[in-house]
């Protein structure tokens, strides 16, 4: 089977080949990444069975309410990435500090971002989650970073990737040639190449947002989303889907392989919070991911990749997917600056239909 299917070793061993100067270090990296991935995968799967289902009983740096799978998948992160010498340091979505490579292991070259149970609120439904990672260069090889070294712009990534947890476990990745996708064999315990050079459609007809929010939108994603529902009668001429799964890597996921367009813009709940998602953990890797694959990512007014971050924790706002979207939602960005806009008013008979 193995001489009919590239494996994840094999690709980043074909692909080490094309840079004879490197040393491993890079590859080896990712490979302890996709181990862990598959730990957490397997605790996903036993879900009950394995009695990690529910509340922690602890909140992270976010103040958000950790499950018990947020706190065993962020351990596994660690576990399998701190000794083999390529890390000079991670940082967590669950931790308020980096991670300090302990004594009797050596330092690296490379810095590891992650967000080890992207969506796990989902969890208790059995709902699909995933984790999200990021690398970057340590400014200072071989030895322990500041906080401030893994402040980098999303355009410094040498790595972005995100395993999804459903039906079939996936691993995607870029290493700056494209995206590709690897599936699980559970029977061989490695991740098999079945998508490769996955190319994003540059148009959709669906848009993932949590509507929930619809009252605290901007103006230019309140016209977005209003053009959107008034489907093929309306100035766009055909009709949308909308879909939302609350989770960051699922819906990132569908998008990839169909197209469509993700949301979560800033909006007027509290001024002094830019965003929901985290710049480091989700929205850098997911960006470098969609640009990789031909779509755009963007807070609405600038490219996300382009960001200088000023914290480790720092949110953000977060639209990416079929270029052809993001390009329109960024226009009305750029249309609606300074202005508002007006929900269009509809009459009752245009709602409704009489029973008569």
């Amino acid at each position: 089977m193995l001489a009919d299917h590239t494996t994840l070793s094999q690709f980043l061993i074909e692909e080490r080949r094309r840079f004879p100067e490197a040393t491993g270090d890079f590859s080896a990296l990712i490979i302890d990444v996709g181990l862990a991935c598959k730990a957490i995968a397997r605790r996903v799967a036993n879900g009950a069975l394995a009695g990690v289902l529910g509340a922690a009983g602890a909140t992270n740096v976010q103040g958000e309410a950790q499950q018990k799978l947020d706190v065993i998948a962020n351990e596994l992160f660690i576990k399998a990435n701190e000794w083999g010498g390529q890390l000079a340091g991670m940082a967590s979505e669950e931790m308020d500090m980096p991670w300090t490579i302990p004594p009797r292991y050596p330092r690296g070259k490379y810095l590891l971002l992650f967000d080890p149970l992207d969506g796990s609120s989902n969890i208790d439904v059995n709902a699909p989650v995933g984790s999200i990672f990021s690398i970057l260069r340590a400014p200072n090889p071989g030895v322990d970073p500041r906080p401030e070294d893994f402040l980098q712009p999303g355009v410094k990534q040498v790595c972005a990737g995100y395993a999804i947890y459903g039906p079939s476990t996936m691993l995607v990745l870029t290493v700056g040639t494209g995206v590709h996708g690897f599936t699980l064999d559970p029977q061989l315990g490695e991740f098999i190449l079945t998508n490769p050079r996955i190319k994003m459609p540059p148009t959709t007809q669906e848009f993932a947002i949590n509507a929930s929010n619809a009252r605290f939108w901007e103006p230019a994603v309140k016209r977005y989303v209003d053009e959107c529902l008034q489907g093929k009668p309306g100035p766009r001429g055909k009709d949308f889907n909308m879909r939302w799964i609350a989770s960051l890597v699922a819906d990132c996921h569908r998008i990839l392989i169909r197209g469509g367009v993700f949301m979560y813009p800033r909006d007027t709940r509290d001024p002094g919070k830019p965003g929901k998602l985290r710049l480091m953990y989700e929205a850098n890797p997911i960006a470098m991911i969609a640009e990789q694959a031909g779509g755009l990512a963007t807070t609405g007014q600038d490219r996300i990749l382009d960001v200088k971050p000023s914290k480790l924790h720092q949110r953000i706002a977060l639209i990416f997917g079929s270029r052809e979207e993001v390009e329109r939602i960024e226009a009305y960005h750029r249309d609606h600056s300074g202005r508002k806009y007006e929900t269009p008013k509809f009459k009752t008979s245009e709602l409704f239909q009489s029973a008569e």
